[in-house]
């Protein structure tokens, strides 16, 4: 066993509707690691589509970890779509120009920062994320989600808005595997690993 190529776009034969997603990106603003994938039941390039308000003068990236799984239909919504909701008025007259940017001197509409996806966090159907979430490693969220609050690695979260359902693992397996960090592993090593990787017990990882 050698591992599939992390550098090919569809890595099953004869379905382009599974890619590694690093391998598709072109927005510079968007970084993912190795082995993450995105499935879409139309085209994987509707990735970039479902990355909304993610405009370049605002500066805040998208980045998602290694072996990462990302179902069709989950939107990032990103800081651009942040409007004033302490002022009168929530309308973003400064964008139109003509005078009305004058109005945003000494103001800046709200960000959150990055929003940040750890590795080994499998994102359901049609989730939604909102801006400047942190979502830990090993995390999963449920389909139809909306995430309006930092997830805590290995958690189950679920609803509108989405909150935790349970931990995947006792504490002190999550403390281990956030140690063990087995994404960063060499290939060979996750390779050798793989049947250790897909059953459950977590004591049976090398050190």
């Amino acid at each position: 066993m050698t591992g599939p190529d992390k550098d090919i776009r569809f890595p099953l034969e004869h379905y382009n509707r599974l890619c590694f997603l690093k391998n598709i990106i072109t927005k510079p603003n968007i970084m993912v690691g190795d082995y993450t994938y995105y499935d879409d039941f139309e085209d994987v390039h509707n990735f970039e589509k479902n990355v909304k308000y993610h405009f370049d003068f605002v500066g805040d990236k998208l980045v998602i970890g290694k072996f990462c799984m990302i179902a069709s239909g989950v939107s990032f919504i990103m800081n651009g779509a942040n409007h004033l909701t302490d002022a009168i008025s929530a309308y973003p007259f400064a964008i139109f120009g003509h005078g009305w940017q004058e109005a945003m001197q000494g103001k800046s509409y709200p960000s959150k920062g990055d929003t940040i996806v750890g590795n080994d966090v499998w994102i359901g159907h049609q989730a939604t994320i909102m801006p400047g979430m942190k979502i830990g490693d090993g995390a999963i969220i449920a389909a139809h989600s909306v995430v309006t609050k930092d997830v805590a690695p290995y958690t189950i979260v679920g609803g509108n808005p989405a909150k935790p359902i349970r931990k995947r693992f006792p504490e002190e397996h999550i403390q281990k595997l956030l140690e063990l960090q087995w994404w960063n592993w060499d290939l060979e090593k996750i390779t050798a690993h793989v049947h250790l990787l897909t059953g459950a017990n977590v004591e049976s990882l090398p050190h």
